[in-house]
């Protein structure tokens, strides 16, 4: 293997490789406890409309305020009176109509940003919109529970802040066998074999060399843990979304410790054209989220697993000239899981005639009281010590 492809292959090459702090983790040790609760965070990227993924049909304010991109009452999904789901969620209504999916509307934060990227990082760092912080609350879950950088894996050659830590940060896999592979390397063994060289540590190296050995460690783990297992015959989407939700359910099937997993659909910024390009990707979306809920299934490992969809705001009420939305705030947020303490819409859709004075859907929900919820409830820790403060919890779950 050339070096560069195992730089590529080997997530070392990724943020997660370059933590000082990495080395910390060693010091702290191990939590050998591990509940059996697993979450999947899936980050529609770029602001999903959420406004035409689960649609107030019968609001005369959508319709004028969407000339031509709202969805009619002939084309919806309907799931309550007056509201309907976009046409192409027709396989989420599938597991909607089994009471496996909770949808929360309205849902946000204080002083919205409408930054990509700063509104991105304040969902996966639970920040305040005027607070920076250096870790995601994945991490700190990681901190806080002393656990191994394994039991959180983002399915991508790059890991995002939500992943990282203080002491601990997660993985980035996208192939376990190739993960494997490129670890044991030669180029690498010579490396770790110099952990020791005392010139080297001298340039404030040792933790470079302790990050690799851990990741070392825990690629050997995740390999043999899922070289055994038999897979099934689902079927997933053949796109990238697919491809990340069969590696995550292969690993959840495997019994690897993992508590979080981590992927993303890119393309939701619809500033123009929105129709054709919205249905593709919740078409993608849907399709996905069955064929996953289904493998699960077959093989009866759903009932420890909640499923997490979140953009990172939604869209304008009012569409723009090029037939499309503008970054906007509050949004839906969808959970799925078999054993849900309230299912189907968790709480009304957004009140369009009180506007935030941007003239977008003013939240009601704090996203962080969907993580306290999941975190207090689902995986049974602390939450005000991760989240660094108390937000009241949801009964989603």
């Amino acid at each position: 293997m050339k070096r560069r492809d195992f730089l590529k292959q080997s997530t070392l090459a990724s943020s997660m490789f370059f933590v000082p702090q990495f080395l910390k983790a060693f010091e702290l040790g191990t939590n050998t406890t591990f509940s059996n609760k697993k979450v999947v965070i899936i980050q529609l990227k770029g602001g999903n409309d959420g406004l035409n993924t689960v649609v107030p049909f019968e609001n005369d304010i959508y319709h004028n305020a969407r000339k031509t991109i709202a969805l009619q009452k002939s084309e919806i999904i309907k799931i309550a009176d007056g509201v309907g789901l976009h046409p192409s969620l027709a396989p989420l209504r599938n597991l909607y109509d089994k009471g496996f999916v909770s949808i929360i509307n309205n849902v946000g934060y204080p002083n919205p940003n409408l930054s990509h990227f700063r509104s991105t990082d304040i969902w996966q760092t639970a920040s305040a919109s005027n607070e920076y912080l250096q870790n995601g609350w994945i991490g700190r879950f990681l901190d806080h529970t002393k656990a191994e950088s394994y039991n959180a894996i983002e399915v991508d050659e790059s890991l995002s802040l939500m992943l990282k830590g203080k002491h601990q940060n997660g993985l980035a896999i996208t192939n376990p066998k190739m993960f494997y592979s490129s670890l044991r390397e030669p180029f690498f063994n010579k490396i770790v074999n110099n952990y020791q060289d005392p010139h080297l540590n001298e340039h404030n190296l040792g933790y470079l060399y302790a990050t690799m050995i851990e990741a070392k460690s825990s690629s050997k783990y995740i390999f043999e843990k899922t070289k055994t297992k038999s897979q099934t015959a689902t079927t997933y989407p053949k796109n990238i979304l697919g491809k990340q939700m069969k590696t995550i359910a292969d690993f959840v099937k495997s019994g690897l410790e993992t508590q979080v997993y981590y992927a993303g659909l890119s393309g939701f910024d619809t500033h123009a054209n929105q129709q054709n390009q919205q249905s593709n990707l919740l078409k993608i979306y849907a399709e996905t989220m069955e064929a996953f809920v289904n493998d699960l299934e077959k093989n009866n490992v759903f009932d420890d697993v909640l499923i997490l969809t979140f953009s990172e705001f939604g869209r304008r009420v009012h569409q723009n000239q090029s037939f499309g939305t503008d970054h906007g705030a509050a949004n839906n947020v969808f959970v799925i899981g078999k054993h849900l303490k309230k299912n189907g819409l968790y709480n009304n859709l957004p009140n369009l005639a009180q506007l935030d004075k941007t003239g977008n859907i003013q939240y009601e929900i704090d996203f962080r009281e969907i993580y306290a919820t999941i975190l207090d409830k689902w995986l049974q820790v602390d939450d005000r010590a991760i989240l660094n403060k108390s937000f009241s919890k949801l009964q989603f779950v």
